[in-house]
């Protein structure tokens, strides 16, 4: 079977989760209108009440849950983007495997001038493009692109930005579906895009093999039948991150501890905070 099959069918199989997450923002003060629509289908429903009645007896015992690592990787990289635009040094965002997050709509509110670019797989992509219509956005500054981001098309996405302007490419939630060699790849593919930029700034989130207890093994085995695929866990402690980020091509890596940021964000030391890091990486 060629990889690259693989790959489309791998990352086909993850949009079902982006109700899910689009159903927690939602629920935590973090969404938008526009996308509730969307948000009110009954795949999405279903997944977050069954999860919030299966985490139940483990949030009244204290202990880690999915919307505390959620919750945190989400601000935290909210935090570090805002940094970022308003320093002026990242003017055009493209956020892969975007799904039903309202950060580019949120972030366009606050900063009408910064262009921004959602790349998803094409059913998600055209969900995604009602929600921007019912917010009547600027589509010349805002824009949808249906695309597999293991595939050509994101080539696409990078020509096509302005070279005058500092980026950043986000890519929440999407690492752990994949093997370790195609996170490496989709690294040095936007390191390489962004190298030439005046600033090219990198976020994500990323599990380490370190913070995984066997609950989270266990869980992560069950998210992986419902996705129908595996979840990885890529690298052993932060430094090692840090190193393969930068033999990627990135010429600074720092992995973001959500307690770091408890001071200035609220959740950040919410049970299962600490099982999540986020990616900072500059070329």
């Amino acid at each position: 079977m060629r990889l690259h099959s693989w790959i489309r069918r791998g990352s086909t199989r993850i949009s079902p989760t982006a109700l899910y997450t689009g159903q927690t923002w939602q629920a935590h003060g973090l969404g938008h209108p526009a996308l509730a629509p969307e948000l009110g289908a009954l795949p999405g429903r279903v997944a977050y009440a069954v999860s919030e009645r299966a985490f139940a007896p483990v949030r009244w015992a204290g202990g880690p849950t999915l919307t505390g690592f959620l919750l945190a990787r989400h601000r935290v990289i909210d935090a570090l983007l805002e940094d970022a635009v308003a320093s002026g040094a990242v003017g055009q965002v493209v956020e892969l495997a975007a799904g039903l997050s309202p950060r580019g709509l949120r972030l366009r509110e606050r900063h009408p001038e910064v262009d921004y670019v959602e790349v998803d797989l094409p059913s998600m992509a055209a969900a995604k493009r009602r929600a921007l219509r019912r917010a009547a956005v600027d589509r010349d500054h805002h824009r949808v692109v249906g695309a597999d981001v293991f595939g050509p098309g994101l080539d696409d996405v990078f020509t096509s930005l302005d070279a005058r302007r500092g980026v950043a490419v986000l890519t929440e939630g999407l690492l752990n579906y994949f093997p370790t060699l195609d996170v490496r790849r989709l690294w040095s593919r936007i390191a390489t895009a962004t190298r030439d930029l005046p600033r090219g700034l990198y976020l994500s989130d990323l599990h380490l093999d370190e913070h995984v207890a066997t609950p989270d093994r266990v869980f992560a085995a069950g998210l992986g039948l419902a996705v129908r695929g595996g979840i990885h866990f890529h690298f052993p402690d932060a430094p090692g991150a840090e190193s393969a980020l930068q033999a990627a091509g990135f010429s600074s890596a720092t992995l973001h501890r959500p307690a770091d940021h408890a001071a200035h964000l609220p959740d950040m030391t919410a049970p299962g905070a600490e099982r999540v890091r986020v990616v900072e990486a500059w070329t």
